[in-house]
């Protein structure tokens, strides 16, 4: 498997990574407990996002983007646009995530003051799972080639369920997980600042936010189980597929906050992100027989997005209908088995 990652770009993306990290650690911890403003939010999410483009931008003049030499022009234009539709797509499906996390919070009535150190601590976790298995993923490509229609036929599975479960209200009460969770564990009903346990009458117990943080994590490997493959079908190349999924995931906190309050808005974004799949799902299919070309995918998958949320603007969401199940069951899924 070809890659332009040298030596030197791993260790200079390394570095970034976690001083970025440490960074926002050092923040939450000198912050403390408090409510993320608009405001603030607003302005992390335009700072990664800058970031995210000005890294693109220097990697393309690395790649020879500036030169006069024909075949390092097209190599610098390939690897951009690969990781600028990786990035896309893996933040649209950070949209759902984000949604699945709001779930997750009201589930358990989390303070505001407490999410964003349970999203920083979920959002650790997510590059520590996503860079396992997007190794994984690299090296099972490059000795089975035939991986490939797995993950095509596994998204093309993932965006009919995605759609199916666009628009339902999840069953969190029923999930395997959490009740999973209740029988192993001795819980406290109630919070204890952002401490994950605490005493009660004599017996260790874990909090709420304990309970949180298990199920962000458990939803941060479904999702992940879903996006690496549709990153493969964008580009082979580990360092794309990892860097554009890094650079996603590390504005995902600061979208939560933007986007937390508008759910209901865009609630047809998981129609748009279930197509969007189906279409990655189809392309890698057909990577013997057609290859798309990259800058087909990044168009299709930004106009479908876009169509999607235009659509959400313009078309008033159902009372009790707006967000979606996706990857718990729902609960008209629950009935329909109790039914039978």
């Amino acid at each position: 498997m070809i890659s332009i990652g040298t030596p030197l770009l791993w260790t200079l993306f390394i570095v970034f990574v976690l001083i970025a990290l440490a960074i926002d650690f050092l923040s939450l911890n000198r912050q403390g407990s408090h409510t993320v403003s608009m405001r603030e939010a607003t302005i992390w999410l335009m700072v990664w996002v800058a970031v995210s483009f000005l890294f693109v931008g220097w990697l393309w003049w690395y790649l020879g983007g500036a030169s006069q030499v024909p075949i390092s022009r097209e190599l610098a234009d390939a690897k951009a646009l690969e990781f600028i539709t990786g990035y896309l797509v893996e933040k649209a499906l950070a949209v759902d995530n984000i949604f699945v996390f709001l779930m997750i919070f009201t589930y358990f009535a989390v303070p505001s003051a407490f999410q964003k150190r349970a999203l920083m601590i979920g959002i650790l976790g997510a590059l520590v799972l996503r860079t396992i298995m997007i190794l994984i993923g690299a090296w099972l490509i490059s000795q089975f080639h035939w991986i490939m229609y797995v993950f095509g036929v596994f998204l093309v599975f993932t965006g009919i369920k995605m759609w199916w479960a666009a628009g339902q209200e999840p069953d969190l009460v029923n999930n395997p997980a959490l009740r999973w969770i209740e029988r192993h564990m001795k819980l406290s009903p109630n919070y204890d600042g952002e401490k994950f346990f605490t005493v009660t009458n004599g017996v260790k117990m874990a909090t709420p936010l304990f309970v949180v943080i298990l199920l962000i994590g458990i939803v941060d490997l479904a999702f992940a189980v879903d996006s690496i493959p549709a990153i493969f079908a964008i580009t082979t190349d580990p360092f794309i597929v990892l860097t554009s999924n890094v650079f996603a995931i590390l504005g995902l906190r600061a979208m939560y906050f933007v986007l937390a309050g508008m759910h209901e808005r865009f609630h047809l974004l998981s129609y748009g992100l279930a197509i969007v799949l189906g279409f990655i799902g189809t392309k890698m299919l057909l990577i013997d027989i057609y290859k798309i070309p990259i800058v087909w995918s990044l168009g299709f998958t930004v106009a479908t997005l876009a169509v999607a949320m235009l659509l959400s603007l313009r078309i008033p969401a159902k009372p009790g209908k707006a967000g979606t199940a996706f990857p718990f069951s729902s609960k008209r899924d629950r009935k329909s088995t109790e039914e039978k």
